[in-house]
Parts: structure tokens; sequence; C-alpha cells
């Protein structure tokens, strides 16, 4: 089985909803398998911290899920057109497994939603890419083969799936929003099984 981690970040619900539509395409592929994930809050309180188990949702995810992985979705919400901060900080703690390549030559791909339709989604993937190209990762977006991309009046970019929450995160996921997300899902999977075979 190939495991795809789907490691996001959520504070709203919206991209916890896009990661379990990504989720759904990679196991919609014969042969993958989803593992979701998600990251604590940062606290601006030092000493006060987050609990070592998440009270309900996906577990916190830990460096063996990255090392183990064979394909990597990574979703966030925009903050200033850029990911968010505890998703940051932990991609920051992985310093370890780029010494030792342990991502190189994984496919990767990424999503994010905003509050504004306009809000920073391209410049947050991108900005998401960043350290999965220093890992050595295979970054891979949408193509426009997929009719949603042409077709969307909310969110999706061929830079990755993404999302219009909304200001008060109240906008559900768009029918083009989700059949971007679930087509991602299915691609990293497919991709992942196909360099698994080489």
């Amino acid at each position: 089985m190939a495991s795809i981690l789907v490691l996001y970040y959520s504070v709203g619900g919206s991209v916890r909803r896009m990661a379990e539509l990504v989720a759904e395409g990679v196991e919609r592929v014969p042969g993958a398998a989803a593992v979701l994930r998600t990251v604590p809050r940062v606290s601006t309180n030092i000493g006060v911290p987050e609990n070592a188990v998440p009270d309900a949702g996906s577990p916190y995810a830990e460096l063996k899920d990255l090392e183990d992985c064979a394909g990597l979705a990574l979703g966030s919400p925009t903050r200033f057109g850029n990911m968010a901060a505890p998703l940051k900080h932990f991609l920051d703690g992985t310093g370890l497994l780029w010494q030792r390549g342990a991502l190189a030559g994984k496919p990767a791909c990424v999503f994010t939603s905003s509050a504004s339709l306009h809000g920073g989604q391209e410049t947050t993937l991108v900005s998401m890419m960043l350290p999965l190209l220093h890992h050595g990762m295979l970054v891979m977006g949408l193509p426009y083969t997929q009719p949603e991309l042409n077709a969307t009046r909310t969110g999706g970019t061929p830079y990755g799936a993404s999302h219009f929450a909304g200001l008060a995160d109240d906008q559900p996921v768009a029918g083009e929003e989700r059949a971007l997300c679930i087509a991602q899902g299915k691609r990293i999977a497919e991709l992942a099984l196909r360099l698994s075979r080489h």
C-alpha cells in the first residue's frame, strides 16, 4: 500500500474538509491509503503547550509520518498570502529529514482556503511548495485537463486545490472545489504508485 500523508492545519474547518476530500481521492486509487494528520496551534504564551493529543479530529503529525509516506498533500489556510504559522513551525522542524534526504523524490501537492476570493491563495500555495522543493520532493499541480479549473467561480488553481470560505468561514466547499480536491488526491496517489514501481 502506498501511504499518502494528508497533512493540514485548520481553524474554521474549511481546510480540514478539503483534507478529507483529498483523502477521499487518494482512497479511490487501488493500492493507496490516506493518512490524515494535523499540527497543533503555536502558543503565544510561552510554557503553555497544546494538549499532547488533539481533543477531536486527526492526530498530530510526527516526523515519522513524513518519513514513512509515499507522497504528501499539504494544506493550510492563507495568512497574508502565506501558510499559517503552525504548519510553518512544523516544517521548520524537519531539518533532520532534510539532512538525510528522507523526502527526496517523493511526490507532493498543496491546497489552501482563504476568507476572500483574492485572499492570497496562489501565493500561499507557492509558499507551501518552497520547503517541499528544498526537501527534493516532486511538486505537482492540477492540470487544465481538469475542466473544473475553467468552470470554477470560487476556488481552484493550477498550483493546487483552493477554496473561498467567506469572511465568516461559512461557505461550504463548492462543487468545482470539491471535484478539484478529489482529483488532486487521485493524482498524488497515482503518481506515488507509479514512482514506487521504479
